[in-house]
């Protein structure tokens, strides 16, 4: 008998084992829950006349109810559309319009979102809601009901239709190139390989403390439970919560972001002493790069369990890296383990080694393209060659092929012609104990056209003052260099930042470019 390769598969064989535990409330969905009300779910969508390619969205907190969502859109070959539930109604409905979703579900916790948008999609033909409902929406349970648990006479494998974040500009709908087939063709061979260097398998219990609308949270919860594993899904991210949960639950696999990291180092000693975390086999983070210091401590709490890889949404490429390379090639985010690296100057063309450049990942197929935005598209590939992609990045490859992130091309401060990536600026304030978050922009400048500025989020019991600014900035002129170093500090109550970790830099820019405002204090 082959290895079970899709949740239909594992419950079968293994129903009673939990698929997800809440965390917080210890509810649990077993493997045979979760695969009948998925059939169910996927029985709906079918007598509602959607097919291969249709797509549904779903607007969500991190319900026990979103992953049986997905699965039953990934066995009837359909494209889930996650939307960010912190969005406003206007830009949550541009998501679920632009991606033509047929069907919406929602949850009653979401109903004040939920109830704003009825109105504003016209071209939803259903409304489902989790929990209870409101006007304008059909009940999720109710319906479920109606339709039988059994599968699909034909399951073909769906995908997921992820919206660029929005940090930069308008959220843009993802379609990757489709593997296609059979949803009993189980997981692609490029997942299977990165996977299989984290050890992931049946026996593998995954900590999930971000939003599971993102890619990396959604993506890595649903392999797990393509291999059999049990997911532990934390409501939202709290440092002294997580460490809890890997004790409780023996967690043996966990995905952080570097702020995650930050907060649990701002821990006391007690505190982070209090748990055991003998369990815990591997640490993975992405999302942005770690700081330097920030990453030493944690190798040093929880040994070299750290895993480390670059990607995005647009899954054009993945490096990575273990803990003991990292410690030889400091930085690093790793070599490539999918596509070949490629870093380009302005004109496209290739720089050496240790010079910085946009990464592109170069493949032999285009990879994926922006929904209704074909120039988006064509911005994203190399200006002569379309097997080469970007998202934007900028880094360097060492001489040993080892890949260095800089910054986001959209980030770059350009001051007085000298181009400055805000990222070793904030990495550095971030170390500071008076730091809680750190966001560094370049804002309007007469004499230089843009400026260094630092915007700080004091941590707790920190009172923001004119002698903490003087401080932070004696701090950061002995770590970067001198043309670096901001002209001024100003201090924020809480940063915008996504709980998935990314810092909403749009926002903060916008703002000072709209006041106007110099770079003197």
């Amino acid at each position: 008998m082959t290895e079970p390769q899709f949740l239909g598969d594992h419950a079968l064989r293994t129903p009673d084992k939990p698929a997800l535990i809440n965390g917080t409330t210890g509810a649990v969905l077993t493997y045979r829950d979760i695969d009948e009300r998925s059939n169910r779910l996927a029985q709906c969508l079918y007598a509602l006349g959607l097919r291969q390619g249709d797509r549904i969205a779903i607007v969500m907190e991190n319900n026990m109810r979103y992953l049986e969502v997905c699965w039953a859109a990934l066995r009837s070959g359909l494209l889930i559309a996650p939307v960010n539930r912190f969005l406003t109604a206007d830009e949550a409905a541009y998501i679920i319009a632009d991606s033509a979703a047929r069907v919406v579900v929602s949850s009653l916790a979401m109903r004040d979102l939920a109830a704003s948008l009825t109105p504003l999609m016209p071209g939803c033909e259903l409304r489902l809601m989790v929990d209870g409902t409101i006007d304008g929406w059909t009940s999720y349970e109710d319906t479920l009901a109606r339709h039988p648990a059994s599968r699909l006479a034909d399951e073909w494998m769906g995908a997921t239709m992820f919206y660029s974040s929005g940090t930069t500009g308008r959220p843009k709908g993802i379609i990757r190139a489709q593997q296609g087939g059979r949803v009993a063709d189980g997981m692609n061979a490029p997942r299977r390989r990165q996977l299989a260097g984290y050890g992931l398998c049946a026996d593998t219990v995954y900590l999930s403390p971000a939003p599971l609308y993102h890619a990396a949270p959604l993506g890595y919860c649903q392999s797990v439970q393509f291999l059999g594993g049990t997911v532990v899904m934390m409501d939202k991210f709290d440092p002294l919560e997580a460490l809890r949960l890997i004790e409780r639950y023996r967690v043996t696999h966990s995905q952080w972001v570097p702020t995650m990291f930050v907060r649990m180092l701002k821990l006391s000693a007690a505190e982070r002493d209090a748990h055991d975390l003998s369990s815990h086999q591997i640490a993975i983070h992405a999302a942005a790069p770690c700081p330097v210091d920030v990453k030493r401590q944690m190798i040093d709490w929880w040994g070299p369990i750290l895993e480390e890889y670059y990607g995005a949404s647009e899954g054009n490429g993945v490096t990575a890296i273990g803990s003991t390379e990292w410690l030889a090639h400091p930085g690093s985010v790793g070599r490539a383990l999918i596509g070949t690296l490629r870093i380009c100057d302005e004109q496209g063309d290739e720089v050496p080694a240790g010079e910085a450049g946009l990464v592109y990942f170069e493949r032999d197929e285009v990879p994926f393209q922006y929904h209704n935005a074909p120039q988006a598209t064509r911005d994203a590939q190399h200006p002569r060659h379309a097997t080469w992609t970007t998202v934007g990045d900028i880094g360097y490859v060492d001489g040993q092929g080892y890949l260095h992130l800089t910054d986001r091309s959209a980030f770059m401060i350009i001051s007085g012609g000298v181009n400055i990536y805000p990222q070793a600026v904030e990495n550095a304030l971030v170390m500071h104990p008076a730091v809680g978050d750190v966001a560094v922009i370049g804002v309007p400048d007469a004499e230089m056209g843009e400026a260094v500025k630092a915007i700080v989020e004091p941590a707790a019991g920190i009172a923001p003052s004119d002698a903490l600014a003087a401080e932070l900035l004696e701090f950061v002129r002995t770590r970067v260099a001198r043309y670096m170093v901001p002209r001024s500090i100003d201090f924020i109550d809480q940063m915008p930042r996504l709980p998935t970790g990314k810092l909403y830099k749009r926002l903060l820019k916008d703002r000072y470019r709209a006041a106007g405002v110099s770079s003197k204090p």
